[in-house]
């Protein structure tokens, strides 16, 4: 990296933004000016976090023109699909448009930073081989609001890149860990183990789809791919997308057993969807990890079973006994 850069984070507040602080500062230390945003400003465990609404395009540009960062890791959405289904209007306002006054704040006033941004393996669509892991060159078929609203704002960074915007987009495929919304399937069902050991909920996990296929991360491996693309921003082409995945397809049905396995309890499941009709395409989301291996020298180290007990004794440490 060039001396003393500057990283300019939205969503800074979120989920993947509160670990992906903490990992910038246990790394870089004092080598970075880390300036960390979201739409509220607040004092927290980060330090300070200053205000900055994505959806205004005057004060992003305000900030960017003011700050002058180097790179630009743009976390802000609306990132749960059940939010964004809720609320559509809302998603393409923060998840397009917001990202569509970012790019547009660096082409015109810090043309030299990196636009790290942060798609998602949603935007593949669901229909996928399990013997064949999308590569970066699959065709775009998102299924939901928040998807769409993803790929469109993915598409419009790659189409500003080919005029001058430089650019890195990360297509995240699944991952969790501590601080997750339950909104989301692995801490919604280690929430409801941690209730159910602690007597406040009755000994049933409920669980929608159990035999869809994901590729799962840990935030943490999430958090090192950030840092990587940041470490070798230099080095990367003027606008590559990275799959950032294991090339592993774990089902809902065996998530939900590693988690119950790691619990004493007796548990009773009950599947709220039906499992897919027959001859219907498989619901199966798996990412080829090659391109971040080779651009970026990263692959995951994290442990499925790992991962999931980090998120059970998270939801443990949250939930009182009765």
């Amino acid at each position: 990296m060039n001396a003393k850069p500057r990283i300019l984070m939205t969503g800074a507040t979120g989920f993947v933004g509160a670990h992906l602080a903490e990992r910038f500062k246990a790394q870089f230390g004092a080598a970075v000016d880390l300036i960390l945003t979201s739409k509220e400003a607040e004092i927290c465990q980060l330090g300070a976090v200053q205000a900055l609404d994505v959806a205004d395009d005057r004060a992003v540009a305000e900030a960017v023109a003011s700050l002058q960062p180097t790179h630009l890791v743009h976390l802000a959405a609306i990132s749960a699909p059940a939010d964004a289904g809720a609320n559509p209007r809302l998603a393409w306002e923060i998840n397009t448009l917001g990202t569509r006054a970012v790019a547009e704040a660096i082409v015109r006033h810090a043309p030299d930073c990196r636009l790290v941004l942060a798609s998602t393996g949603l935007i593949y669509g669901a229909a996928a081989n399990l013997e064949k892991p999308f590569t970066e060159e699959a065709l775009l078929a998102p299924e939901s609001e928040y998807a769409v609203t993803k790929a469109a704002a993915d598409l419009l960074v790659g189409a500003m890149a080919r005029g001058g915007l430089k650019s890195v987009r990360l297509r995240l495929f699944n991952h969790t860990g501590p601080g997750q919304s339950e909104l989301f399937v692995v801490p919604s069902i280690a929430a409801q183990i941690a209730r159910i050991e602690a007597g406040v909920q009755e000994p049933k996990v409920k669980v929608g789809r159990v035999d869809a296929v994901r590729d799962f991360l840990d935030v943490r491996d999430v958090a090192a791919a950030y840092v990587a693309a940041i470490e070798r921003s230099a080095e990367l082409p003027a606008s590559p997308i990275i799959n950032i995945a294991s090339g592993r397809g774990y089902s809902i049905g065996y998530v939900l057993a590693e988690l119950i396995d790691l619990s004493s309890a007796e548990i009773e499941v009950v599947v709220t969807n039906s499992t897919a009709a027959e001859g219907s395409a498989p619901d199966n989301l798996i990412g080829d990890p090659t391109v971040a291996t080779q651009l970026l020298s990263w692959k995951p180290r994290c442990q499925l079973r790992e991962t999931l007990e980090g998120v059970l004794n998270y939801w443990r440490g949250k939930i009182s006994p009765e």
